[in-house]
């Protein structure tokens, strides 16, 4: 810092020494020069106060546009480059986590490294054995953030990955985005949470996965921010993408020649997305924490590959959710979700359109209604001794051609202790209880203990 400082003094003494004599009168160079000298004593002075600000262990205050003249800016473009770099705020942050899980039961080997509860199996011995032990770093993850301000106004930029593969690299230690994310004023577009979704409900668990039962989503979507003081509300235009199935026709034969089936329904059944989803939300922030309320709606398209037939479903949901300060930094968290069609902005279990009924013939398509409930509990022994215990549930009110080993109702139960021996550094354990149930009734459900070591990486 002082460094770049002794570069600009000497910048400005350059523009006096070198102004030519002959580009103005005595009187003209004299002014000249009492202004340079004031310029300079400017310098000196911000010079100063950063020397005071690091023998004082306070972090450095930045030049501004009106700490120095335009005249000096238009002669020195060191100091133009230096308004610019003070002006730009980055950072990188991440954690290594490192997850240590003794599961009493068994889930699918794919997800092992989280309880998902619709991963948990409904039949004895699905995925074989009770009993697995998993070692974990999937849960690392690192990130880069920007914020300046231009003349135009303020930019942000956010991109941050983890290591949990899904879908395709589902169980692999895979990177995966999480956020990429820019701003401009009040202009949002990219990859980040939902407009529909209240992150900070979110409890303070060491399991991947979490509630069931929240609306819990990263998405595309261009959003438009108003403000409104310490308050928010948003309206964002989000990445349709609906949840699709078949239920239980998926076997069947396209052409109902059993005998010559050259496709089944399951194959030539779509989702068809020509509108984005579009969400509103409005925050209020207060004194005892905050509340939220946000609203969803979709057109849950559908097409037949093989015929080229196209409909639709008109989806809904309703988000209300809540943070509450009680005593110290306890936080008490609740949600409730209900909608149609909205399964697919869940945590897990979700779907959005199944066969309306059970026979095929003059079968249609309907928006699968879903409840969501969220409460946990957040408590704080010390600055050193942290625990969470919360419950959260999942429920469909699943439609008649939907198949019977199809997910409709599952509930997760998390009770933890966690310690922070020092600053950027988090270890506890966690005991994590799930349960699914199927259209069939068919049920089962999963017990696991959990042991993890978080390590910041440490930020200047």
């Amino acid at each position: 810092m002082l460094k770049r400082n002794f570069v600009l003094s000497a910048a400005v003494a350059a523009a006096v020494l070198s102004m030519p004599t002959s580009a103005a009168t005595e009187a003209e160079r004299i002014q000249q020069l009492e202004r340079q000298l004031k310029q300079q004593q400017e310098v000196l002075q911000l010079m100063q106060q950063e020397l005071q600000q690091l023998k004082s262990g306070k972090p450095e205050q930045t030049l501004t546009q009106q700490s120095i003249q335009p005249e000096l800016e238009s002669e020195s473009p060191v100091v133009v480059a230096r308004e610019q770099e003070v002006a730009r705020g980055f950072d990188i942050y991440g954690f290594v986590m490192a997850d240590a899980i003794y599961d009493f039961k068994r889930v699918d080997p794919d997800w092992a490294d989280t309880l998902r509860v619709s991963t948990i199996p409904t039949q004895d011995g699905q995925f074989g054995e009770d009993g697995d032990f998993v070692f974990s770093v999937r849960q690392s993850r690192l990130g880069f953030a920007a914020d300046y301000d231009t003349p135009a106004g303020k930019v942000t930029a956010l991109l941050e990955a983890e290591l949990f593969g899904t879908g395709g690299d589902a169980g692999q230690t895979t990177p995966r985005l999480r956020h990429a994310w820019a701003t401009w004023n009040n202009v949002g577009i990219g990859q980040y949470w939902s407009n529909f979704m209240d992150a900070d409900v979110f409890p303070n668990t060491i399991d991947y996965w979490g509630p069931t039962g929240m609306v819990f989503y990263r998405n595309q979507q261009v959003r438009y921010t108003v403000p409104m003081g310490d308050d928010v509300f948003a309206i964002a235009l989000e990445n349709p993408d609906t949840a699709l199935t078949v239920g239980k026709f998926r076997d069947e034969c396209t052409s109902g020649d059993v005998e010559n089936c050259d496709s089944v329904l399951d194959d030539v059944f779509r989702k068809y997305n020509d509108i984005p989803d579009l969400s509103v939300r409005y925050r209020n922030n207060n004194d005892w924490g905050h509340w939220q309320l946000a609203g969803m709606a979709r057109k849950l398209g559908y097409e037949r590959l093989d015929t080229g037939a196209r409909d639709h479903e008109f989806g809904w949901g309703v988000n209300a959710s809540t943070v509450i300060n009680t005593f110290g930094k306890d936080k008490l968290k609740l949600q409730l979700v209900y909608g149609e069609g909205i399964g697919n902005y869940m945590n897990d279990g979700g779907v959005d359109l199944a066969p309306k009924t059970a026979n095929l013939q003059g079968n249609s398509a309907e928006a699968v209604p879903l409840l969501g409930v969220v409460a946990y509990y957040d408590h704080y022994w010390s600055d050193k001794w942290s625990s969470s215990v919360g419950w959260s549930t999942t429920k469909l009110d699943t439609t008649k051609g939907q198949a019977g080993n199809e997910f409709e109702q599952g509930q997760i139960a998390q009770v933890n202790l966690l310690h922070y021996p020092t600053s950027g550094v988090m270890i506890g354990g966690e005991l994590i209880w799930g349960e699914r149930e199927d259209v069939s009734g068919d049920d089962g459900y999963d017990l696991r203990a959990q042991l993890s070591l978080k390590v910041n990486f440490p930020r200047e």
